[in-house]
């Protein structure tokens, strides 16, 4: 039996954290046009949108995003440095 063929991926995950050190995960963006110049703008203009929406409809306003990163890229030193300062204030 021949195998399907796979469809392209439409979308691309990404990991959002925001200001107030709440995170969210698996956020979907529809994935890159090719030769797209900027679109780390677009992924947190839809971020931000999809954020809009959603507090509309919850009532409860999200905080601004801090930083984004692709489910499943390793974390920056930034965000490492964060995470283990973060570690440190929970054991005390």
């Amino acid at each position: 039996m021949a195998r399907k063929k796979q469809a392209p991926i439409e979308f691309v995950l990404f990991d959002v954290i925001y200001q107030d050190g709440s995170r969210t995960s698996h956020r979907k963006v529809p994935s890159p046009e090719p030769y797209e110049i900027d679109f780390d703008g677009r992924v947190k203009a839809t971020i931000e949108a999809q954020d809009r929406e959603i507090a509309e409809k919850s009532g409860l306003p999200r905080s601004r995003i801090k930083s984004l990163r692709r489910t499943g890229a390793p974390p920056s030193k930034e965000e490492k440095h964060e995470m283990k300062k973060a570690a440190r204030t929970r054991r005390r």
